[in-house]
């Protein structure tokens, strides 16, 4: 699936404080993606929702 083609959204876990850093999302059924707000057409991660699962207790510090 092309990034134009998912549904991306500004993470909930962004720092609020600069609104142009933030990470986005876009959900489907198997996977999280991820990118940098500032390179849309750049780099991205896939996880699976159970990795997405472990990684934002580490990210968001809890």
């Amino acid at each position: 699936m092309s990034a134009t083609e998912l549904n991306w959204f500004k993470s909930s876990y962004s720092d609020s404080s600069n609104p142009s850093d933030c990470v986005e999302i876009a959900t489907t059924p198997t996977l999280i993606h991820i990118r940098d707000s500032k390179s849309p057409q750049g780099p991205r991660l896939a996880l699976a929702p159970t990795a997405w699962a472990e990684f934002i207790p580490y990210a968001s510090g809890s």
